[in-house]
């Protein structure tokens, strides 16, 4: 599962790595938080017309890597907060699909270059996450009322943290690059004239050098169950992210 904030944030940051999980048999879920709906700066828009074009570009990218739902938690982008009912939405997104690794951003990450500086809604994404991802999901006692709807807790057995800083994991994506790419050009709206292949193969190449690899994306790894007892606890195969 992968927990993130915008349309595109997925494509821009581990559409590679989920790529080459799908292409070897791997349930993948993307959640968004917002719409992107403020995202298209054009005469005439509004936010009712942008939030289908958003949706569908991030539907028709989903499906490129083959992703198996998208589910869109429809909170105001922009102002994306990470507030109890965000992680409540999360955490039951969670426990009903089980993934066995949740990505999601670094809300550390504030100044990302000399150039960028990484949007509030990215931070309020992965503040919200990591919050619901632990403890919250994994404890019976919090947001108790929402075994109403068949959802127990759950611990997933692994989080994947993107970002530019002290990552541990290098994902070679080399035969899934051009998939990658594929599915960010499947956001349209964002796109425009732009070709991104070269300036995404160029980070690409930058993170997997002295990797023996092409192509790579990066992660920061916690581990917050030991693969013996996670494969115990969820009666679950144990899956080779690598």
């Amino acid at each position: 599962m992968v927990v993130v904030a915008h349309p595109d944030d997925i494509e821009f940051s581990c559409a590679g790595t989920l790529a080459r999980w799908a292409k070897n048999g791997t349930r993948v879920s993307y959640v968004l938080c917002t719409s992107g709906e403020v995202g298209i700066a054009e005469a005439g828009m509004t936010k009712e017309k942008a939030t289908s074009i958003r949706e569908a570009e991030q539907r028709a990218a989903a499906k490129i890597v083959g992703a198996e739902e998208v589910v869109f938690l429809r909170e105001p982008d922009g102002l994306l907060q990470p507030t109890l009912e965000l992680r409540k939405k999360i955490v039951r997104e969670i426990r009903r699909f089980k993934p066995e690794v949740v990505i999601c951003g670094d809300p550390t990450i504030v100044w990302a270059g000399e150039d960028y500086i990484n949007h509030p809604d990215h931070r309020a994404a992965a503040t919200a996450a990591l919050d619901a991802i632990f403890p919250a999901a994994g404890q019976p006692n919090l947001f108790q009322e929402l075994e109403a709807e068949g959802l127990t807790a759950y611990k997933p057995r692994k989080v994947y943290v993107t970002g530019w800083n002290q990552t541990d994991l290098y994902i070679n994506i080399t035969e899934t690059i051009d998939v990658k790419v594929s599915a960010l050009r499947a956001h349209r709206s964002q796109m425009g004239d732009w070709d991104p292949e070269p300036r995404i193969k160029e980070w690409a190449s930058e993170r997997a050098r002295g990797k023996e690899m092409t192509y790579a994306e990066s992660f920061r790894v916690v581990t917050l169950e030991s693969d013996e007892d996670w494969a115990k606890n969820n009666g679950r195969v144990l899956s080779d992210e690598g």
